[in-house]
């Protein structure tokens, strides 16, 4: 049986998953900042994604504060392929599966109906999103192909690794 301080504890620390708004652009923005694996943008570009592309982006709440959050959106030139551009999880909340939760909810969305494959852009030494992509394509028993996608030599800042896109998918229309 559980107690009421044990269900005040469960309640304050459940996590929700919701679309963003156009106030979260700032805690996107500062958890990226928080980071260190994460590409900085500018807030402008959070801002954007969450007033302008809100339904293909999640930001995940504990105790009222937001704890991470996904930046993507449909491919333009093929509206089946949602890319996640960004994931970023808050330190003191990494390892317990925000991360999953927060794409399973995404693609659970009615705007993400029609998605039958999920992108990303991952270097080699980010073994967290590895394993990330690669469990997600097995918990939705499908593939999950990597590919070459932007060399070294196409960024800006010479320390910048290569970006390897990862594909899943097909999934079932029924998720």
């Amino acid at each position: 049986m559980k107690t009421m301080e044990t269900m005040k504890t469960m309640a304050a620390t459940q996590v929700v998953m919701r679309k963003p708004t156009e106030h979260d652009g700032a805690a996107m923005w500062q958890m990226v900042e928080e980071t260190s694996t994460l590409d900085g943008n500018s807030p402008y570009a959070y801002l954007m994604l969450c007033k302008y592309f809100a339904d293909t982006c999640v930001i995940a709440e504990a105790a009222g504060e937001p704890i991470g959050f996904i930046a993507g959106f449909r491919l333009p030139s093929d509206a089946s392929t949602l890319f996640i551009w960004q994931i970023g999880v808050r330190a003191k909340h990494r390892g317990k599966r925000v991360a999953g939760r927060m794409i399973e909810s995404l693609i659970k969305r009615e705007a993400c109906r029609d998605v039958r494959f999920l992108e990303a852009t991952v270097t080699d030494t980010n073994a967290a999103s590895r394993s990330l992509f690669q469990g997600m394509a097995a918990k939705l028993k499908t593939r999950c192909e990597v590919k070459a996608c932007f060399p070294e030599h196409l960024f800006p800042k010479t320390d910048h690794e290569a970006e390897w896109t990862y594909r899943i998918g097909p999934m079932n229309a029924k998720r």
